[in-house]
């Protein structure tokens, strides 16, 4: 081949590389809290090559104690959110609307050891219970509200202690329960011999108050770009490819998540652990927001005086997910 042509083919593929690369649709997503098999279908979706095969170069962002989704919401193009979260936001002006909801069962528990004070609900009262703060105390308040419990101590109420986000409270005996998700602090629970038939669990779901957890979020005003919105149907459709192949392949899932921890803090072992725990919140889900459990959670949050006002229509839609599951 001509030596000069050689260097020009050359300049060619390295443009066409270039103006690829400048093709894909730059997308960011704020995740809920540190990186971890909480949302590993998005970090398995963005290794797998899911988002690019959409045209999407999708970034990341991790979040925790001090970064709430909300405030976010204003730097970032799609958020997780708790749906009580996203509707107190909504409420003082942050129009968060849900697009999507990948976890259709909450996994927000309370647990108490069975050889403490608290066997029942009706021992709340006069006891000190940890609740985590940032947003995610909206299920717990409203649950002590349902029951007609003061959060500000005393005979009749309840201590809420402000607990850090792993099991410290319970092991320092600061609390007697402390709040868990079932894929995360609840492994963390079982590893320091707080192990199954030595707590009581109150399981929010189980109960009938649990509220939607880890839907996808944007700012309603994003979704007058009809352009925005064809980017989100192809965001959501390749999040949920990404959410099927991570339950169907857990160890690689876990591993992928590892890789994608800057940190260094995930494991193997609690991420896999994670990776099964989410499995059972996602069973039969598909991405599509049921309208039902949607109003159950508005109505919860309502009576137990969370929210004071009815949201409007379109505080969700389905026409993303409608579009993204063709």
């Amino acid at each position: 081949m001509n030596k000069l042509i050689m260097p020009l083919l050359a300049g060619a593929f390295a443009l066409t590389s270039i103006t690829g690369a400048l093709a894909l649709d730059p997308i960011k997503l704020q995740i809920k809290w540190v990186t971890q098999s909480q949302v590993a279908g998005y970090y398995v979706a963005k290794a797998k090559g899911f988002y690019e095969a959409e045209g999407l170069d999708v970034t990341i962002v991790p979040g925790g104690p001090t970064t709430p989704v909300p405030q976010a919401m204003a730097t970032v193009d799609v958020g997780i959110e708790w749906a009580g979260n996203a509707l107190v936001a909504r409420e003082k002006g942050i129009k968060m609307v849900n697009i999507a909801q990948p976890f259709n069962k909450g996994g927000l528990e309370l647990i108490c050891p069975k050889d403490g004070p608290i066997k029942s609900e009706a021992d709340f009262p006069g006891h000190t219970i940890g609740s985590w703060f940032y947003g995610n105390e909206v299920p717990f308040f409203a649950w002590m509200h349902k029951l007609g419990y003061s959060t500000d101590g005393g005979p009749t109420g309840v201590t809420v202690l402000q607990q850090n986000f792993d099991v410290s409270a319970l092991v320092q005996k600061q609390a007697d329960c402390i709040s868990v998700m079932t894929y995360n602090e609840l492994g963390q629970a079982l590893d320091a011999g707080f192990t199954a038939d030595k707590i009581i669990q109150f399981n929010y779901s189980d109960m009938g108050n649990g509220l939607l957890e880890d839907g996808l979020y944007v700012l309603e005003e994003r979704l007058a770009d009809p352009k925005f919105k064809e980017d989100m149907v192809k965001f959501v459709r390749a999040s949920m490819k990404g959410w099927d192949y991570a339950l169907a392949n857990p160890d690689e899932a876990a591993q992928i998540v590892v890789d994608s921890d800057d940190s260094g803090a995930a494991t193997i072992a609690h991420e896999r652990y994670m990776v099964g725990e989410v499995a059972k919140l996602m069973a039969g889900a598909h991405g599509v927001l049921d309208k039902a459990t949607w109003d159950r959670t508005v109505q919860a949050l309502l009576d137990q005086k969370v929210l004071t006002k009815q949201p409007d229509a379109t505080a969700f839609t389905t026409e993303i997910t409608d579009a993204a599951m063709k």
